[in-house]
């Protein structure tokens, strides 16, 4: 979806929210398309929070949420379910399962994160599709069976997150990247000319880029990393910084 009609769903579905005083949302998004929602000065003032059916969810929904309800009080299971596909034979990849779900003509959308573990898949989707991947009896060349479980039964992947502090002449992707990626500032560059990183999710081609404290830079194949704190100056005016690298 083009962020213009992104930001524009997302300013319908605030409205209707307001209006009516119901609970509205998106479909499953990216994590560009996140980025987009929660940066977008109109929608800043909703009551919009972010839903993907597991703690660190990549994919998630949006919901507007009316102003009687608390966050608290949100119960994300009445608006996203989940499915366990597991194959009795045989061990299909991530790209696979993917394969198979959308080639049941499920709209991407309507289908969240898809963790693989072993010979298993756990599929976040809408309740609305559920009924309808349960059938899924094939995943490649192998047979399998499909049931839906609840949320709680997803399994939770550990997270690995590496702190990483350096000092910077100043902040720009290409330092940055360098940094966080421990790569020289000429392969950095090079990667970025090359269009291997994104900056919040969105191919960046700008070696000067700016960035700023909480942005996320990707390097295809190495991973992402936060610039999470800018601290000082050391003594030769270069600045301390802060990252967060996820591996």
């Amino acid at each position: 979806m083009e962020n213009n009609e992104l930001l524009k769903r997302g300013e319908d579905l605030a409205r209707r929210c307001e209006n009516k005083c119901i609970v509205t949302n998106t479909g499953f998004l990216s994590p560009a398309e996140r980025y987009a929602l929660e940066h977008d000065v109109n929608l800043r003032m909703s009551r919009m929070i972010f839903r993907g059916g597991h703690e660190d969810a990549e994919r998630t929904m949006a919901f507007f949420l009316p102003e009687y309800m608390e966050e608290e009080d949100f119960d994300e299971s009445e608006y996203i379910a989940a499915i366990k596909i597991s194959a009795a034979f045989g061990q299909p990849g991530h790209r696979d399962y993917m394969g198979a779900v959308l080639g049941m003509g499920v709209d991407r959308a309507w289908v969240g994160d898809i963790i693989t573990v072993d010979s298993d898949a756990y599929v976040i989707c809408q309740p609305s599709v559920l009924r309808h991947l349960e059938s899924i009896d094939k995943v490649g060349r192998y047979g399998v069976k499909a049931g839906s479980i609840a949320l709680s039964a997803i399994p939770v992947k550990e997270k690995k997150v590496q702190e990483m502090n350096f000092t910077v002449m100043s902040l720009r992707l290409d330092a940055l990247c360098s940094g966080m990626f421990r790569i020289s500032r000429t392969e950095a560059a090079r990667q970025i000319n090359a269009g291997n990183v994104s900056l919040n999710y969105s191919q960046c081609l700008k070696t000067d880029a700016n960035v700023r404290e909480g942005d996320i830079i990707t390097l295809r194949g190495s991973g992402k990393g936060k610039l999470a704190e800018i601290g000082g100056n050391s003594k030769k005016g270069r600045l301390f910084v802060n990252c967060e690298v996820f591996k």
